[in-house]
């Protein structure tokens, strides 16, 4: 008799479920958060001025993916209709020293990250004495310090108060299951809290999916995934140099080892906005010899988050759909309609990959990259899908 196949433990992220996830833009005051975000989303939803809590609401816009793959596939199928993917992006209130106890508008800037998926951290590494630093002068690595420090202490609040009620809920002792759980719970919050005070993040550590279970309900803080956003000068974007990089590269190494870290310049950035021609943009980014770096914060954040992508295609409509990494069949065609994730017979699926190297759907059949797959099938990024579904029962 053949060996059992050994069954593959499924990863249990950190974080909400979902595909409609989404980022903030957070950093101290005034540096430059507001900025950024109206160039990111090309709009005047934000409040940028020189002085400290210009933003006090979390301004919201949605902004679209680049992605090379859906500009080929518009351009091939000419249809009638195209969809992008999009990513949810907020600018929250700014962050001052003291804000775990309330000081500046800390309880709303932490209470506003708490309802974002992942993190854009935005770090000042310019010197300008015509804008106000919030802690009188220019220190990226104290600033980093500061915010981790006021991230983790307002997550030590939340694991004391989770772990008061379970122990509450413990003390009255028994053998049923539901108190056996309770007190796999407790241990896990004991071990998270432990791990807090001695001044690590959640994000780097090694939880088993049982734990993973139990710490995001918690909607920690920093169990979020962060991508940093140097905000350098225009001169120091343009030439790639800066004098605070080599300490700001050590404290991430150490501190919040894996996370991206991106050099842009909001000044830059607001700057090629306001030209409000692409064209314009692009050619004074060739003069200059350098380019955006709006794209790749959006396709970094959107890995960050876990994110990929599917099509469907043809010529009335291309259509680029979100699911989360590692999401089966049934699933991904729920993202198209509720119904279709109960009722999912099959779906058809090639690459966008095939399509591209061979040319047309035509050629895809013939060289048999067409597959019938079920249920099981866990979607790959890139993959162009038509599903089959049944009826659905009124």
């Amino acid at each position: 008799m053949p060996p059992k196949k050994a069954q593959v433990q499924e990863k249990v992220l950190l974080g909400r479920p979902g595909n409609n996830l989404k980022s903030g833009i957070v950093g101290l005051a005034n540096v430059g958060k507001s900025t950024l975000f109206q160039s990111i989303t090309k709009s005047s939803l934000g409040n940028p001025a020189n002085f400290p809590y210009a933003t006090i609401d979390p301004e919201e816009a949605r902004v679209i993916v680049p992605d090379e793959r859906f500009d080929w596939l518009v351009d091939h199928y000419k249809p009638k209709s195209q969809v992008p993917a999009n990513l949810t992006v907020y600018d929250i209130a700014g962050l001052t020293r003291g804000a775990s106890t309330g000081a500046g508008l800390g309880n709303n800037f932490l209470s506003h990250i708490r309802a974002v998926d992942a993190i854009f951290q935005v770090v000042r590494c310019f010197d300008d004495a015509e804008i106000i630093h919030v802690e009188g002068d220019v220190d990226p690595v104290r600033d980093l310090t500061i915010i981790s420090e006021e991230l983790r202490v307002k997550d030590i609040e939340f694991v004391e108060k989770a772990f008061e009620a379970l122990s509450k809920q413990t003390r009255r002792g028994g053998q049923s299951l539901e108190m056996k759980k309770m007190k796999e719970e407790e241990a896990t919050t004991a071990r998270v809290l432990e791990w807090l005070k001695s001044g690590k993040d959640i994000r780097n550590g090694d939880w088993s999916p049982k734990e993973v279970e139990v710490i995001n309900p918690l909607f920690l803080l920093t169990a979020k995934p962060v991508v940093y956003l140097v905000n350098l000068s225009e001169r120091d974007y343009i030439r790639q140099k800066n004098k605070y990089l080599p300490g700001l590269f050590e404290w991430c190494k150490t501190n919040s080892p894996g996370c991206p870290i991106l050099p842009i310049s909001a000044c830059f950035e607001e700057r090629l906005t306001l030209m409000g021609d692409d064209a314009a943009a692009a050619e004074e980014c060739k003069k200059l010899g350098t380019k955006s770096g709006l794209p790749k914060a959006i396709t970094t954040m959107r890995t960050a988050l876990n994110l990929a992508s599917f099509f469907t295609t043809g010529a009335d409509e291309v259509r680029q759909w979100t699911i989360r990494k590692g999401t089966k069949a049934p699933a991904a065609a729920g993202v198209i309609h509720t119904d279709f994730e109960k009722t999912f017979i099959q779906a058809i699926a090639y690459n966008y990959s095939t399509l591209r190297e061979l040319g047309d759907e035509a050629a895809v059949k013939a060289a048999g990259k067409v597959m019938t797959k079920g249920k099981d099938y866990v979607v790959e990024d890139g993959d162009i899908l038509l599903i089959k579904a049944g009826a659905a029962k009124g």
